[in-house]
């Protein structure tokens, strides 16, 4: 008697980060032969050392919220989210044992405070499903035949596939294994490729004195982005929070989340960070605060540290343009407008963008019109499929890009195994 038993589908699944694992798991899960090419000695590298190793790997947002964090392109993900979303992801991590609390702005961690529990569990629960890891195996290329996937072509080898999922990342911290295989992998296919930049990465800035700065933490702090132009100056973004001075610029939550906007206002002005210094403090309250504060004949730089990070003390007291030495109770009305001012608006310059080795994320890559958002799947190639950050999607901090990656990839693994193909004709 014949038997009608149908071969298990291979699906060969490119990058063993955030998109990789949950597309391999849940091929795995739904029944396929999944075999995972990883080009280097370690598997989830760059999740291990997410949110400062911390692991921010989701954000109690709205689906809206992760939507508009993605703008331009958050529309694509509707697709993805409404099939694996945050709910998804922090059930699949309980069932692991892995527990999960919430910090200020909605930010999701877990409990240990180590992404490597995440990366482990997840790990875990992949092979567990059946995927097979193979680590230091470094795809060249996606093998072809009558427009759908063959296999791959690695630097070693060929392999034979039904399926094949590049979740490759970026091209942002390259140690990690990101270092932009897929964008070459897929152009070669036929994609067309955005060209990849540093999204959420520090900024450069012209001021000498920063570098006097380095290693300051401001907390609860309001930085204003501005851009200045013929028509005079605009503010583009705010964001409170915490930042760092770096020895070259800045850096830190709320300025690698302003930083999304930075390479397109550099071609309209000159860019401006302003930083408040002391946010719930209106103008007037600080000058109230100085009339008092200013009956005193201590010195101007010693009562500094009432107002300021030590740190900080010099560069302001330079800035103001006031004598250090100077009794507070000859400070003058103009100078007390000065100091208010500079409270308020700590100005630095943007010179440049800081580059992709620093970027925690890479804004472009494959074209989403070129990818069928509801199964990630290529409308040129049949059978091939792109997850995570390989894909020209970026948004802000807070959890949302590695939702992004969690989301992309499992949906790719369970279109690749499922074997759902897109009828859209070829672009």
């Amino acid at each position: 008697m014949a038997s009608d038993a149908v071969s298990p589908k291979t699906v060969l699944v490119v990058g063993c980060g955030a998109a990789g694992i949950l597309a391999a798991g849940r091929a795995a899960e739904l029944g396929a032969r999944v075999i995972v090419l990883e080009k280097g000695p370690v598997a989830a590298r760059k999740l291990r050392i997410s949110g400062k190793g911390r692991g921010n790997i989701t954000s109690t947002a709205e689906l809206n919220g992760f939507i508009e964090a993605f703008s331009p392109n958050g529309k694509f993900l509707y697709g993805a989210f409404s099939r694996f979303f945050r709910d998804d992801l922090l059930k699949l991590l309980a069932g692991l044992g892995v527990q999960t609390k919430v910090e200020r702005g909605g930010r999701v961690f877990p409990v240990s405070d180590r992404a490597g529990d995440v990366a482990d569990a997840l790990l875990k629960w992949m092979t567990g499903n059946g995927a097979q890891l193979r680590p230091n195996s470094r795809v060249k290329s996606v093998l072809i035949e009558d427009g759908r996937v063959a296999g791959v072509d690695l630097y070693g080898g060929r392999m034979s596939a039904d399926a094949v999922i590049v979740a490759t990342g970026g091209a942002s911290y390259p140690k990690t294994g990101s270092s932009g295989d897929g964008y070459a992998i897929a152009r070669e296919a036929g994609h067309e490729i955005v060209p990849p930049r540093p999204a959420l990465a520090p900024l450069v800035t012209s001021e000498k004195w920063v570098k006097r700065l380095a290693g300051l933490s401001l907390r609860n702090v309001e930085a204003h982005l501005l851009v200045a132009t013929a028509e005079g100056e605009r503010r583009v973004d705010s964001e409170f929070g915490e930042m760092l001075f770096t020895h070259v610029g800045l850096s830190g939550p709320i300025v690698l989340t302003l930083s999304r906007a930075v390479p397109e206002l550099m071609m309209q002005g000159r860019v401006i960070v302003s930083i408040d210094l002391k946010p719930a403090l209106a103008d007037r309250q600080l000058h109230d605060r100085l009339i008092r504060d200013c009956s005193s004949t201590k010195h101007f730089r010693n009562y500094l540290p009432e107002l300021l990070p030590r740190l900080l003390i010099d560069v302001f007291v330079e800035l103001a343009g006031i004598d250090p030495h100077k009794p507070l109770n000859s400070i003058t009305a103009a100078e007390r407008e000065r100091i208010v001012a500079l409270l308020k608006d700590f100005r630095v310059t943007v010179s440049q963008m800081g580059t992709l080795d620093e970027a925690i994320v890479t804004a472009g890559g494959v074209s989403l019109r070129e990818v069928d958002p509801r199964t990630l799947m290529s409308k040129i190639v049949r059978g091939l499929y792109f997850a995570g950050e390989v894909l020209d999607i970026d948004a802000r901090t807070g959890g949302y890009n590695l939702q992004a990656a969690f989301s992309t990839g499992w949906v790719a693994g369970d279109s690749a195994a499922s074997q759902r193909e897109n009828p859209s004709p070829t672009c």
